[in-house]
């Protein structure tokens, strides 16, 4: 895919299972052109898992975008005003972010950006990441569906005999969802077989 001439936000959220999975998908954007503005939560920000510690994942995002992190509400806001982004990608997209995302609240940084992108009428792109899909985050999957500049990268159940309500993103679609996004199409099939 040629990304050149694109500015791509990439938004992190906690869902720190899957960093390892995304880190790919950024350097992807990158090796084919785009510029990549990262942006994270607080989550991302302050926290160290078992996954690895927080230090470290801001520096790989920020070694392999050559960017500053967007990492606070007033740093975010801009992006709207100055239509900054040509896509914006929430790669993991918590079931939290999800239900604020669904529900109009604007409390951190990554859903300031996705907030200026919806503005601006431009694509957003959710990657989910959540063990309350098929739960009470359904609810919120849905209303994100059916929006207007919404689409998801294509997702499936992870662990449907432990945890059956777990859904989470195939992330090595993430380019080629926001691509489709870019031209206004969901990347099809949407919904798929993510067991293994």
């Amino acid at each position: 895919m040629n990304w050149h001439g694109k500015t791509v936000g990439y938004a992190v959220t906690g869902s720190h299972c899957t960093f390892a999975e995304i880190i790919p998908q950024i350097k992807r954007f990158v090796d084919d052109g785009a510029k990549v503005v990262p942006i994270i939560s607080q989550s991302v920000m302050t926290t160290d898992t078992r996954f690895g510690k927080s230090e470290d994942w801001q520096k790989q995002l920020k070694d392999i975008t050559g960017s500053d992190i967007i990492s606070s509400i007033v740093d975010a806001e801009p992006l709207g005003p100055k239509k900054l982004l040509d896509v914006l990608v929430i790669a993991p997209c918590t079931g939290t972010t999800t239900s604020k995302l669904a529900n109009a609240v604007t409390d951190s940084p990554v859903l300031m950006a996705a907030k200026a992108q919806m503005r601006n009428g431009r694509p957003l792109v959710v990657a989910v990441s959540t063990n309350d899909g098929l739960g009470f985050n359904l609810a919120n999957i849905a209303k994100l569906i059916v929006a207007k500049n919404i689409f998801f990268v294509p997702f499936g159940q992870d662990n449907p005999v432990d945890k059956p309500n777990s859904l989470v993103a195939r992330m090595e679609l993430v380019p080629e969802a926001c691509y489709a996004a870019l031209e206004g199409k969901q990347l099809q099939p949407l919904i798929i077989e993510r067991f293994r």
